[in-house]
């Protein structure tokens, strides 16, 4: 078996090292049977983001497309060609947990899927209030069978991907588009909350309807 981690990155210079290091360590825990390999598809940066992935080695692809699924695209099919049989995205803002792979590896060899969608937590709310904080909990899901979808933690076979399509060119909730292109075609979808991300908390997204803009609409409510 063969895992290819797409991480899509538009200047993310302060949280892209913590990411890397983050998807390292969930690679070093994997049994010797199964390979992975992580690769960052850099769209339009402008800042330091290419030297710091050129530090630690880190295989990279630059693009100019400012269309988060034509980047998750290319860096998945990029992936797919060079042999990944299991395509999984996490997001330059976040962190995987150490078991990150290996709990969906668990899921593969124990229930036939097709597709993975995890959890994420808030990695700070110390600069929000505490109205976004109670919002957020009582809205999320933190369960087995749950139903959020997220691009940075969102993994798939390379045969259910290919024939659905792929990520579609879209700016935002391209993530959101492919599962439910999955579940039209009935490919078989585990929704759970053993495969764990941690996720910037920030409010200026990259993604002007991604998580960032979500909890920014949540602090907007608690002003008014």
């Amino acid at each position: 078996m063969k895992i290819g981690i797409v991480i899509p990155a538009h200047n993310e210079a302060e949280t892209i090292a913590q990411c890397l290091a983050s998807v390292q360590i969930a690679i070093e825990q994997l049994p010797p049977t199964v390979q992975a390999s992580s690769l960052v598809v850099l769209d339009s940066c402008t800042d330091d983001t290419l030297s710091i992935i050129k530090s630690v080695g880190i295989e990279h692809l630059c693009c100019h497309s400012q269309r988060v699924g034509q980047v998750r695209d290319i860096g998945i099919r990029h992936a797919i060609t060079n042999g990944a049989t299991w395509l999984t995205c996490t997001d330059a803002d976040s962190s995987v947990s150490a078991d990150w792979l290996l709990q969906q590896i668990e899921h593969i060899r124990h229930q036939k899927t097709d597709m993975i969608c995890g959890v994420v937590t808030v990695d700070n709310w110390s600069h929000l209030s505490l109205y976004t904080k109670k919002a957020y909990m009582a809205h999320y899901q933190d369960k087995m069978g749950h139903r959020h979808v997220h691009g940075a933690n969102l993994s798939f076979s390379k045969e259910a991907y290919l024939a659905s399509g792929g990520f579609a060119a879209l700016a935002c909730h391209e993530d959101v588009d492919l599962v439910n292109r999955f579940e039209a075609q009935c490919y078989a979808i585990i929704w759970s909350n053993r495969v764990r991300v941690s996720t910037s908390s920030r409010l200026q997204a990259r993604a002007k309807e991604g998580f960032g803009a979500f909890l920014a609409n949540l602090e907007k409510i608690s002003l008014c």
